[in-house]
């Protein structure tokens, strides 16, 4: 079942996040059961919204690929929420 991983940075800004996003972003893309990538700025960070295939894809490709180009100071707490449904175009 279908899962939104968020990931909340304190302490991420904008050029952060697009530094680390040019470095992973064509692995992203092609990772197992990865579906869709979105994020947007919050209060004192940033926020990613990923919807994954399952958990473990997820945080699979979180451990591997993003947590080794993340700055000390950032270290984003994963929640995984269930869905019901994904529809594609």
């Amino acid at each position: 079942m279908a899962v939104l991983m968020t990931a909340e940075g304190s302490g991420q800004i904008l050029a952060g996040y697009s530094d680390l996003f040019d470095v992973v972003s064509s692995e992203l893309r092609s990772a197992q059961g990865f579906l869709m990538h979105a994020s947007h700025p919050v209060d004192g960070g940033w926020r990613v919204l990923e919807i994954w295939d399952s958990r473990q894809d997820a945080a699979a490709v979180f451990a591997t690929t993003i947590a080794p180009h993340l700055p000390e100071r950032v270290r984003p707490k994963l929640n995984f929420t269930r869905l019901h449904d994904v529809v594609q175009p």
